[in-house]
């Protein structure tokens, strides 16, 4: 019996685990496949976790409007709301900030619309995701909850809402201008944009969890972003080099690329759209490997 009891597994045994019922022998990879394993592993995860991801989607948006008698009413007035006033105090513009011409007195109002739409979507989740993982610490803290996913849930939530401005904003350019078949990319973009998002989630989130300072850096940076964002003006009114200065603000590309699709009814340029597509890939996998690699310490500091 002691014999057993002390007896060590040989350096050359192959030890098996067991994951989600099944027999899984961990083996040697190269390099290659070490990062396609890295790439493809937050769709697989989120896949796997789809029933989970579901139902908190689920709960968070019926919680929203919880106690409110117009309940969802409101995330369509305030949209709407915003989009009436600028239409109004900006219909009597004929150009546009990037001085092309107004075809309609709603052609402004959209403009700064569309940049809104995207500005808001990412200010929602700066400021949520600090303190997104404290919201869920019950979770984390007392079972094998994934809490990689609570990103991709809480981008999703800010979503549904961002969508119901982007519905207005395409149904006002039908109505009121002109509707061009570039809204048919329209779907590209809101893959790219929630990339980018999920990603800066992923990392702000970890960030969060180990010290508050991170939401009050989101408070304090995200208002005096609005007006480094071309929201109200467009980058084309700027000299060539102060032009280019402005993409380092990772949120002007989003901007223009929405505007030009919808408003313009024209194709981005084609370095603004790869620029574009680099940040929302470098902000993605980053962030995914960013919480991870806290990951084991954030169930202790929460």
């Amino acid at each position: 019996m002691t014999n057993l009891i002390n007896r060590q597994p040989s350096p050359e045994a192959r030890v098996m685990h067991i994951r989600d019922g099944e027999v899984v022998e961990p083996r040697d990879y190269n390099w290659f496949e070490r990062l396609a394993r890295f790439l493809v592993r937050p769709f697989t995860d989120a896949w796997h976790h789809r029933d989970l991801i579901e139902a908190i989607l689920r709960r968070e948006l019926r919680e929203r409007f919880k106690g409110s008698m117009a309940g969802w009413i409101w995330a369509i007035t305030a949209p709407l709301i915003s989009l009436i006033t600028y239409t109004v105090v900006f219909g009597g513009a004929v150009k546009l900030p990037n001085n092309a011409e107004s075809h309609s007195p709603v052609d402004y109002g959209l403009f700064i619309f569309g940049g809104l739409v995207a500005f808001n979507f990412f200010t929602e989740m700066a400021y949520r995701a600090p303190s997104l993982l404290h919201e869920y610490s019950h979770y984390i803290k007392q079972t094998m909850f994934p809490a990689e996913m609570l990103p991709i849930i809480s981008t999703l939530r800010a979503m549904t809402y961002a969508s119901i401005g982007l519905a207005l904003m395409l149904l006002c350019q039908a109505i009121f201008g002109s509707m061009s078949w570039t809204v048919l990319l329209l779907p590209l973009w809101i893959v790219a944009f929630l990339a980018f998002l999920v990603g800066i989630t992923w990392m702000l989130s970890a960030m969060g969890a180990f010290t508050r300072d991170t939401a009050y850096l989101m408070m304090t940076i995200a208002p005096v972003l609005m007006f480094a964002t071309p929201v109200f003006w467009s980058t084309e009114s700027l000299s060539p080099d102060m032009r280019l200065l402005m993409y380092a603000n990772i949120l002007t590309g989003y901007i223009e690329i929405i505007r030009d699709l919808v408003v313009e009814g024209k194709l981005p340029n084609g370095w603004v759209v790869a620029w574009t597509a680099f940040i929302s890939m470098f902000f993605f996998w980053f962030g995914y490997w960013f919480f991870r690699r806290q990951q084991d310490a954030i169930a202790d500091v929460i």
